[in-house]
């Protein structure tokens, strides 16, 4: 999934440069795959079997690696646009079925297990991009599109017996009564969506920003970066979920990723640009963890669900919100998606506020009535 969602990103300046994709256009493709992400997710809530079906898995591997061989095969805008919408609509599937599975099968093994599982994602980002940086001096982009999912079929093939979550019997409740707590949720349901149009500004046009001031290696070269820093970030944040207020690590790392994203637009330069792969990479996908286990904590109900719908929401509209701001480069699309984090980490400063830290109990899992949300 990782390198069918996010292979993208290193691949669209090849793109842009040799089979003239303007950066408009760029900006509907990926908006395309995030609604695909969305419809896929959707369809994981709305019919649990899915979440269940191991011939649901290998359909989406079949798919996404599909679509990830023809993209060469056309030039057509609206075809790469279907393409990517597919794809992103199997990456869905595939990782609601995944982390369903790894959550049931790891049920009583410590928070931070899955959390590895999870860096599977940064994995992937990093492979894709070490992939392309790899091939952009001997081959174009039709290349990279075919190697990739040449890479697809490996990780397909290497993940095909994966075993999704058995049917469970409804658990008896435990007896707590329920808490009000719409306030907090409601901050950290406006956190977590504003995060969702912040990061992915930065997910699909970190390399070409970098690419435009650096020399060539070091935009692909930062993604590879981007994903070796995710690998483990899950695991950390679990981690430190142990020992600290979780409003508080959701506040903290809000506030890294976004001067992780701000530090290219306004430091040029190698290091500048390596520094911004790794807070990026070290941050987003600690703030999904975070902010999923702070819903849980609250028990609102349905929270993973409402949690993620926001957050789906919030990568579509993302790049539609700074497609008008590319015709000056990338610098002040960066600049607004940093401030969009900024004003996520203040809503998350808000939950702070009261926040009923006697009702967290920290699990191993996310609650059973929760699982198939994910």
């Amino acid at each position: 999934m990782g390198v069918g969602r996010f292979v993208y990103t290193p691949i669209l300046p090849l793109m842009q440069a040799r089979a003239g994709l303007s950066a408009g256009a760029g900006a509907h493709l990926a908006t395309a795959n995030y609604v695909g992400y969305l419809a896929g997710a959707l369809a994981g809530i709305a019919l649990p079997a899915l979440v269940r079906s191991r011939s649901v898995l290998r359909g989406s591997l079949l798919l996404l690696t599909a679509t990830l061989a023809a993209m060469p095969a056309t030039r057509s805008t609206t075809m790469w646009a279907v393409l990517r919408l597919l794809a992103g609509a199997a990456s869905a599937l595939i990782f609601v079925v995944a982390v369903s599975a790894l959550l049931h099968h790891l049920r009583e093994h410590p928070a931070h297990l899955p959390g590895w599982a999870f860096g599977g994602v940064g994995a992937g980002i990093a492979l894709s991009g070490a992939l392309v940086l790899a091939l952009r001096s001997v081959a174009d982009w039709r290349t990279a599109w075919w190697a990739s999912a040449a890479l697809s079929a490996v990780l397909a093939a290497a993940s095909w017996n994966l075993r999704p979550e058995a049917p469970s019997s409804p658990r008896p409740t435990d007896g707590i009564a329920p808490v009000r707590t719409h306030r907090w949720f409601g901050a950290l349901f406006v956190s977590y969506t504003l995060e969702g149009v912040g990061y992915i500004v930065a997910g699909t046009f970190l390399v070409a920003a970098i690419g435009q001031g650096s020399p060539g290696w070091v935009g692909s070269g930062a993604w590879v970066l981007v994903g070796l820093a995710a690998v483990p970030s899950s695991a950390l944040w679990a981690r430190l979920g142990h020992r600290r207020s979780l409003p508080d690590l959701l506040l903290a790392a809000l506030v890294v990723q976004a001067v992780g994203i701000a530090l290219p637009a306004l430091v040029g330069g190698v290091a500048a640009a390596l520094v911004s792969a790794v807070l990026f990479g070290a941050t987003f996908l600690g703030v999904s963890t975070l902010a999923v286990a702070t819903g849980a904590a609250l028990r609102f109900p349905r929270s993973v669900a409402l949690l993620t719908a926001g957050y789906s929401v919030g990568q579509i509209l993302g790049p539609l919100l700074v497609a008008p701001l590319l015709h000056d480069g990338y610098r002040p699309a960066l600049l607004l998606a940093a401030l969009v984090v900024l004003t996520a980490a203040s809503a998350a400063a808000v939950l702070r506020i009261g926040f009923p830290h006697h009702m967290v109990v920290v699990r191993h899992t996310v609650p059973e009535g929760q699982r198939e949300s994910v």
